[in-house]
């Protein structure tokens, strides 16, 4: 097994890094993701390397990996898995749904139907899915990392707010740059596909010995008390109509946690909450009409409440 978490991180950057160019942040954020089996939310426009990105994830690490395509047509049976009679024994057998895999991804996950996309709560929540009463539980570990085109888009149906805050965190790609676009260029100008020839460089056991490692991670008083009041505040916010979940100051507190290891502590400062706020609350809070009145952005709304709510002093 891999020792170390920054060798392990540094490989697996490198990894990605043969198909995806550029994008060191969103990869980071990946990671922390993992690490804190949380889900992921890959919102941005078609054609920017969403789909690659998690094809590369999956394809460095040794884990079972499926993709499902969300169309106006697929159903949560198709999500979940189904029973059906044995014929020959007369029992019932389990055939087992889409998402029965390690890695999952989601692909254009607000193109289904609301009731579709409502199938996958139980699973992202519980790591598990209950199919006609029985309990199925999810290979460990486990993630769902779900692409979504921009809501103004045709066909498109908006996630609730519920299921929303059941992804631990959301990241957008955004355009490269010119010269990151040559270098993409160079890599295709062959007629060769980059990720075709990646291979897997730590297995799923590695990747659960580093998220019991967080676990592990000291969070003070202070950094607690410091993420308390960063969510009470958002409550209160005249700029938000929908405040920050205790779901969501759970995940802030474990993405600090994960950053910090990442950066090789054992502790969180609370540089790591601020770092870790916008990829982990943006989507899970709600603009009030009179800040959407005035143009304001969710990420603007919530830099101004975390610059409201004093910085502990003192550090582990």
């Amino acid at each position: 097994m891999i020792q170390g978490t920054q060798d392990m991180v540094k490989l697996l950057k490198e990894n990605i890094g043969r198909v995806i160019v550029g994008k060191s942040d969103a990869v980071e954020l990946l990671l922390i993701a993992l690490l804190c089996r949380g889900h992921v939310l890959i919102e941005d426009v078609p054609g920017v390397g969403k789909t690659m990105l998690v094809s590369a994830l999956a394809r460095s690490l040794d884990c079972s990996f499926k993709r499902i395509q969300f169309t106006p047509d697929i159903t949560p049976s198709d999500i979940t898995g189904f029973t059906m009679a044995n014929f020959k024994t007369g029992e019932l057998e389990y055939h087992k749904g889409l998402v029965m895999s390690q890695i999952v991804l989601a692909d254009e996950i607000n193109r289904t139907s609301p009731k579709t996309q409502s199938s996958l709560l139980e699973v992202m929540e519980e790591g598990q899915v209950t199919v006609d009463g029985t309990t199925y539980m999810m290979p460990q570990p486990f993630i769902v990392l779900a692409t979504q085109n921009p809501v103004e888009f045709v066909g498109t149906y908006p996630l609730p707010e519920a299921q929303l805050d059941r992804f631990f965190m959301r990241i957008s790609l955004g355009y490269p740059t010119a010269d990151e676009e040559t270098e993409i260029l160079n890599r295709y100008v062959t007629g060769t596909r980059p990720i075709e020839g990646l291979r897997p460089i730590c297995a799923a056991q590695d990747v659960q010995v580093l998220q019991q490692r967080v676990n592990e991670v000291y969070v003070s008083k202070e950094v607690r008390s410091y993420i308390s009041l960063i969510a009470a505040a958002s409550r209160k916010s005249s700029g938000l109509s929908l405040g920050i979940s205790t779901r969501a100051s759970i995940s802030l507190l474990r993405a600090s946690q994960a950053r910090a290891l990442l950066t090789g502590r054992d502790y969180v400062l609370p540089e790591d909450v601020q770092l870790m706020a916008q990829p982990v609350l943006s989507h899970r809070v709600m603009l009030s009409p009179e800040a959407r009145m005035r143009n304001i952005t969710t990420e603007r709304a919530l830099s101004s409440i975390i610059g409201s709510v004093q910085v502990p002093v003192k550090l582990p």
